[in-house]
C-alpha cells in the first residue's frame, strides 16, 4: 500500500510540516562541479580537439572533425518526411499552437516626444544567436525542441544552434523532425558539459552564442550555472511540480492521474492535492492505490509520492489559494467550479490550468503556452520561458537643445553632489555659453 502523506491545515504544526514537505536543497554534487569545471576550461582552451575527445569518451562516437558531427539540413527534413503521418501531423499541430501563442508575446519598439522635442523610448532587438540543448539518445523530447526553439524564432533570433548527444550514434528521429519543423539553423551531435562549453565560448566549428537554453542532466545544469555571465541562460530548473486545488467535484481518477503525470518525471518531483473535502481526499487516495500498479513508471511514481507528495485538507478554497501562493508551484490546476474567480486570488504560479477538463499534460505538449516554467518556488519572482527571453531592450534618448538646458541643470546639480565633476561639465557644456 502506498504511503502518501496526509496533512490538515487545522493540525497543530501544519506550517512546519508544510515547510518540511516543500524543502528541497539542490545539493549539487561537488564531484560533478569539479568535473564540469575541468571540461569547460579544456574546451575553452582546446576547442574542437577537446570536443572530439569528450564525444569519444562519453558518447562512444568517433569523428575526424567536429564538422562531421554537424547534421545537414536535408537530414532533418528526411527525419520529418519519414515520420508516420499521424505523428508528423500532431507534431505540426502542436508547433502551430505554440507559435500562435508566442506571437502574442512579441514586443515592439516604442518612443514618445516631449513638448521641447526630446525623444525617449525603447528599441527592441532579438538576440543574434542562441544555443539550444536537447537531451538525446533514447530520450525523446521533441516537445522541448518546440518550446525552446519556437519562441526564439518568433523573437527573430538570427541563428539557432541545436546540440543533441547521440550516444553510440543513436539519433532520435522525433527530435530531428521537431528541429526541422522549428527551422533550427544548425544541429551538432554533441552533448554534455562540453556542448554547453562549445556554445558559450565558441570553437573553430561551433559558433559562440549569446544565450543557452534547454534542459539537461546534472552535468549540463552545472555547466549552465558556470557559463552564466559569459552567455545568458534560461533557468536552472529543479524537479517538476504540480499542485491541484479541487473542490471535491472532479472525478478522483482524473486527479490521481494528474498527480502521477508529474511524479513519473523524477523521484524528486512533487505532487500535492489541496481540498476542503475529506471524503474526496479519501477517494483520490484510493484511486492512487488502485491505478498505480498499472503505470509503467510505478516505482518512480511511488517514490515521488511517498517522499515529496501530499494530500492536504484545507478549511476552504480561500485557504487553498493562500497555501498555493506560499508554495508558488510550477503547475497549478484549479479543478473547481468558477475557476476564473479563484484564479484572481493566485499570485505565484508558473502556469495556471483552469477547470476540470484542463489537465497539466496538455500544457506540456500542445495547448500553446510554454512548458519551460519556474520551479522550487521561483515562480515568486520569475516567469515561463517566452519570446521576451530572446529579445533585449535598448533605451533611446535624443535630447533637444531646449531639453539639454532643462535636463543639464538637473544633471549638473546631482553630479556635483556625487563628486563627479566631468559628468557635471559634460551636461553644462550643452547649455552654458563658454566664457
Amino acid at each position: 500500500m502506498i504511503q502518501i502523506k496526509r496533512l490538515s491545515s487545522t493540525d497543530a504544526g501544519f506550517d512546519a510540516a508544510l515547510d518540511k514537505l516543500l524543502a528541497f536543497e539542490d545539493t549539487q554534487d561537488a564531484a560533478v562541479d569539479v568535473t564540469v569545471s575541468g571540461i569547460l576550461a579544456d574546451v575553452k582552451k582546446r576547442g574542437d580537439e577537446a570536443l572530439l575527445e569528450y564525444t569519444r569518451r562519453f558518447d562512444h562516437l568517433d569523428a575526424a572533425s567536429v564538422a562531421q558531427l554537424e547534421l545537414p539540413k536535408n537530414r532533418l527534413q528526411q527525419a520529418l518526411q519519414d515520420l508516420p503521418a499521424m505523428q508528423r501531423e500532431t507534431l505540426e499541430q502542436a508547433a502551430g499552437r505554440v507559435r500562435a501563442y508566442h506571437e502574442k508575446q512579441l514586443a515592439q519598439s516604442w518612443s514618445y516626444t516631449e513638448p521641447d522635442g526630446t525623444l525617449l523610448g525603447q528599441k527592441i532587438t532579438p538576440l543574434d544567436r542562441v544555443g539550444l540543448y536537447v537531451p538525446g539518445g533514447k530520450a525523446s523530447y521533441p516537445s522541448s525542441v518546440l518550446m525552446n526553439a519556437i519562441p526564439a524564432k518568433v523573437a527573430g533570433v538570427g541563428e539557432l544552434i541545436m546540440v543533441v548527444p547521440t550516444p553510440g550514434g543513436e539519433k532520435n528521429e522525433l527530435v530531428l523532425a521537431a528541429a526541422a519543423i522549428c527551422e533550427v539553423d544548425r544541429v551538432f551531435t554533441i552533448g554534455g558539459a562540453q556542448a554547453v562549453a562549445a556554445l558559450a565560448y565558441g570553437t573553430a566549428t561551433v559558433p559562440q552564442v549569446d544565450k543557452v537554453v534547454g534542459p539537461g542532466n546534472a552535468y549540463v545544469a552545472a555547466a549552465k550555472r558556470r557559463v552564466f555571465g559569459v552567455v545568458g541562460i534560461d533557468m536552472i530548473a529543479g524537479p517538476s511540480e504540480i499542485l491541484v486545488i479541487c473542490d471535491g467535484k472532479t472525478n478522483p481518477d482524473w486527479i490521481a492521474m494528474d498527480l502521477f503525470s508529474q511524479a513519473e518525471h523524477d523521484e524528486m518531483a512533487q505532487a500535492i492535492l489541496l481540498s476542503p473535502d475529506a471524503a474526496f481526499i479519501d477517494a483520490v487516495a484510493a484511486s492512487i492505490a488502485r491505478q498505480l500498479p498499472a503505470m509503467s513508471r510505478h516505482t518512480m511514481i511511488r517514490t515521488s509520492l511517498e517522499s515529496r507528495g501530499a494530500l492536504i485538507r484545507v478549511r476552504d478554497l480561500d485557504e487553498a489559494c493562500a497555501i498555493a501562493n506560499r508554495i508558488a508551484p510550477e503547475h497549478l490546476e484549479l479543478s473547481v467550479a468558477q475557476p476564473e474567480k479563484w484564479a484572481e486570488k493566485i499570485r505565484h504560479a508558473g502556469a495556471i490550468f483552469l477547470g476540470r477538463y484542463t489537465s497539466e499534460a496538455l500544457g506540456d505538449y500542445c495547448a500553446g503556452p510554454n512548458h519551460v516554467l519556474p520551479t522550487s518556488r521561483t515562480a515568486r519572482f520569475s516567469s515561463p520561458l517566452g519570446v521576451y527571453d530572446f529579445q533585449k531592450r535598448s533605451s533611446l534618448i535624443q535630447v533637444s537643445a531646449q531639453g539639454a538646458a532643462k535636463l543639464g541643470a538637473i544633471a549638473s546639480i546631482l553630479a556635483r553632489g556625487e563628486g563627479l565633476q566631468a559628468h557635471a561639465m559634460a551636461a553644462e557644456y550643452r547649455f552654458k555659453k563658454n566664457d
